[in-house]
């Protein structure tokens, strides 16, 4: 595991700067970081991701124009897309909280604030971190299958007409829960052991930050290179609704709500593989059977100098767009 400090002075830091995360003006961001970092830097690059850029294509071209340290401001979403590309490279990410959540930027340690990200740059150490991946797609903080998809295109809805807000994710919730259909008849295997389960959600989670956050267990098993994976036990609207309402306010009960795997290789079959997976707050179209896995120290990222080594940091199950 890789634990060394970040050589700022003779290093070429580029800065991936989405201008679509979050709900506000990321220009003042954009020159806070510069003004503090472009001094301290061999070589400073600025690259603005806009609407509709992509932001893998961006992360890949400061791969390839030699960027030692590649800062990368937006939200989870923005987080994960940018890491999928930085794994396996030398190249150092330096997360910069700039969306709605932040929680991967939380869960590593060393505050919320893009302030205290940038102290976390300057004198943190850089680490060789797990990443989670569904058939080669990776992702931060969770995978989910079922419910969750929709809830995204809901709130995206909502965001659209209304802005964004933490109220309006939960709501978002609701108003999908109460158009529920049916369940998904899903094969899982896990352990070396296969089985049939019916269940409208299922989700994968990879951040300890986010359990621990809903006062949910299984961090240490993520902490250890584990999924901890999350079955919702209701069917029915009603017992949906009250699960999700109980998980809002921290009071879920695992057994009453729903059923935990903990495995680090986790195989999803399904007779309908044409599904919606959402990564990390992110629909994409993924082909099953959705295969789960981990690999091994491949980010390397910068985090806190005194932090003790733990799992990528969380996401919240009602997460907002990158």
């Amino acid at each position: 595991m890789t634990r060394d400090r970040p050589d700022l002075a003779g290093s070429h830091f580029t800065l991936l700067a989405n201008t679509a995360s979050g709900n506000k003006d990321t220009s003042q961001d954009i020159a806070m970081i510069r003004a503090r970092i472009e001094p301290q830097v061999a070589r400073f690059s600025l690259v603005e991701i806009h609407k509709g850029d992509p932001v893998q294509a961006r992360a890949r071209a400061a791969v390839e124009t030699g960027a030692d340290i590649i800062g990368v401001l937006g939200g989870d979403g923005t987080q994960t897309a940018a890491a999928g590309v930085l794994a396996g490279t030398e190249a150092a990410m330096a997360v910069l909280p700039g969306g709605t959540f932040n929680y991967f930027s939380r869960g590593l340690g060393g505050g919320e604030t893009l302030e205290e990200a940038l102290h976390r740059l300057e004198h943190g150490r850089i680490e060789a971190r797990d990443l989670a991946e569904v058939n080669g797609h990776v992702f931060l903080n969770n995978a989910s299958f079922g419910l969750y998809p929709a809830i995204l295109e809901r709130r995206e809805k909502i965001y659209h007409r209304w802005g964004r807000s933490r109220l309006l994710a939960y709501w978002s919730v609701i108003l999908s829960l109460a158009e529920l259909r049916d369940p998904m008849r899903l094969s899982l295997s896990a352990r070396g052991k296969k089985r049939d389960i019916v269940t409208p959600l299922i989700f994968a989670a990879r951040s300890h930050y986010q359990l621990e956050s809903f006062g949910l267990d299984g961090a240490e098993a993520i902490r250890n290179g584990q999924f901890v994976l999350l079955i919702a036990r209701g069917q029915r609207r009603r017992e949906l609704v009250v699960a999700a309402l109980r998980l809002a306010f921290g009071q879920a009960a695992r057994g009453r709500d729903f059923e935990v795997i903990i495995a680090d290789d986790i195989l999803i079959e399904s007779r309908r593989n044409h599904r919606l997976v959402a990564l990390d707050g992110e629909k994409q179209r993924i082909e099953g059977p959705w295969h789960l896995q981990i690999r091994e120290d491949a980010l390397k990222v910068i985090v806190p100098l005194a932090q003790a080594p733990d799992a990528a940091g969380g996401e919240d199950l009602l997460q907002g767009r990158g």
